[in-house]
């Protein structure tokens, strides 16, 4: 699903007005239409006080229609015009009239003693900015959404939250309403994806209101959402004539002496992905375990407690490295060494990771299409710290690109960037917050490579996989606190079968 900006958003408005012989206001009507059936089906109890909160734009004549549907369904409601400008859209003043018809006119704030008492227990519906807000409110608006965050009551966002930026990072947090479920407009917006935004947007739903497809499909675009429909078109069915050599041989090279573990999920994983054969690459100090853990798996050794040599026989089809590979000294040296010899398609992952923040010149030497898999910190190593998400995003898609290769920058909404463009996955939980949960990642999206898939299919497929995985394990055996990279691995057999 492509995230807009807010100009193409702006463009799709226009087209679908075209398109479908309608008028700014019909639209409107269908947006909010779209939002009070949502409200009507999570909030049914009719004497619940709902307040709505309007601003003079077209935000606020999507509040007005649909304080006008709730009132018109039996809803308490009182409903609220911010005046914060003389400036009103026409839109706005049309559906203002038409609520007054019903014979109920909104109350006027134009300063704070106006602004009503909210108990916790009702809801807010914010529509007081929409989008296109670049400045940071002040005045009587600044002070509303101010009130707003201290009642304590549930706070519903009409397409955006107000005082947040469609395309900038929040520069006054009091500004901004902290919304409890933003229901936004046909395609996500960049700003959900934000950790920097997680204070006013803690749910988002994605309403259908019919805006010109043909449009949305015939633009370009810098980001994307992850969903199941991408994930099904790429994913592949097993023919029943083929055996385990049409399915790749994954290499984990990895692990020390105390870190064993982070290999032996990595190369289970890549099993349970569907890689034909999976070998191991270890120090001797692991072998016992490994052999004993992973029956299926193979396994060859390098020295007694670490890495130093990486001179395996097997002949993979990808390799994933890093996990567990600790930093010793003749570890680094065997590192380098080998990253400026091989040509087999390849996974980086965590110590991998670390050795080449230290020697910036690796960077320019790993095959092209290398898939790099930095949690955060990792990341920071790699580029140097940013000042917001925005910035860490261009650094992201700047390294992705001198370097011709992927980064898979892990999170919440974990970030893919390739070829100029971002892609943001829209499984998971925060259950993967547990230790190995990024080796049992590394591990899925070797497997996919070593099986045939891209590079770029191998990750957007392996990270939603991932995620999915936590969430069917959430759902039915685990709390996001007793949920560990282990059950990541055991369900992930039930995401198999979501895709076919």
């Amino acid at each position: 699903m492509k995230i807009l900006s807010s100009t193409q958003i702006y463009k799709a408005d226009q087209a679908t007005i075209k398109s479908l012989g309608i008028s700014s206001t019909e639209l409107m009507e269908i947006a909010a239409t779209k939002c009070s059936d949502w409200i009507m089906g999570r909030y049914s109890d009719r004497s619940r006080q709902i307040h709505v909160f309007c601003g003079m734009g077209n935000n606020g004549g999507d509040g007005l229609v649909i304080s006008r549907i709730l009132i018109e369904s039996g809803y308490s409601v009182a409903c609220y015009n911010v005046n914060f400008s003389k400036k009103k859209s026409e839109d706005f003043q049309i559906n203002l009239e038409k609520l007054k018809q019903t014979g109920y006119t909104p109350l006027e704030i134009f300063e704070l003693k106006n602004f009503p008492h909210i108990a916790s227990k009702e809801l807010v519906i914010d529509a007081i900015f929409g989008l296109g807000l670049t400045r940071e409110p002040k005045g009587i608006a600044k002070e509303v959404i101010k009130k707003i965050n201290c009642s304590k009551a549930e706070v519903v966002a009409i397409d955006f939250p107000s005082g947040l930026f469609a395309e900038g990072s929040v520069t006054e947090p009091s500004s901004v309403i902290k919304a409890d479920y933003t229901l936004t407009f046909q395609n996500p917006k960049l700003a959900f994806f934000l950790p920097d935004n997680r204070f006013y947007i803690k749910n988002w739903i994605v309403l259908d209101i019919g805006l010109d497809q043909n449009y949305i499909d015939s633009v370009d675009f810098q980001y994307k959402a992850v969903d199941e429909a991408m994930i099904k078109a790429m994913f592949k069915t097993r023919e029943r004539f083929t055996h385990k050599g049409s399915f790749g041989h994954s290499l984990l090279i990895g692990g020390s002496f105390g870190k064993i573990g982070a290999v032996i999920l990595a190369s289970r994983a890549s099993l349970k992905t569907g890689s034909g054969l999976v070998s191991t690459y270890i120090p001797k100090c692991g072998y016992t375990a490994m052999q004993s853990s992973n029956p299926e798996i193979m396994v060859e050794v390098d020295d007694e407690n670490y890495l130093q040599f990486f001179n395996f026989k097997t002949k993979p089809t990808a390799i994933g490295i890093g996990m567990g590979m600790g930093m010793h000294l003749k570890t680094k040296k065997g590192f380098i060494a080998f990253i400026k010899s091989n040509k087999i398609p390849m996974l980086i992952d965590a110590d991998g990771l670390n050795i080449i923040a230290e020697h910036e010149e690796l960077s320019d030497l790993i095959l092209e299409n290398t898939i790099l898999t930095p949690h955060p910190k990792e990341f920071q190593r790699l580029v140097g710290s940013w000042e917001n998400d925005y910035e860490k995003l261009d650094k992201q898609n700047k390294f992705s690109d001198t370097h011709k290769c992927l980064v898979v920058l892990k999170g919440a909404y974990t970030s893919i960037s390739y070829g100029g463009k971002i892609y943001f996955n829209t499984s998971g939980n925060p259950g993967l917050a547990t230790a190995g949960s990024g080796d049992v990642l590394s591990g899925i999206i070797t497997g996919l490579v070593a099986q045939g898939y891209k590079p770029l299919e191998a990750a957007l497929i392996g990270v939603y996989v991932h995620g999915r995985a936590a969430d069917l394990g959430i759902k039915n055996e685990e709390s996001m606190e007793s949920f560990i990279a282990s059950d990541c691995i055991n369900n992930l057999g039930k995401v198999f079968k979501e895709l076919v």
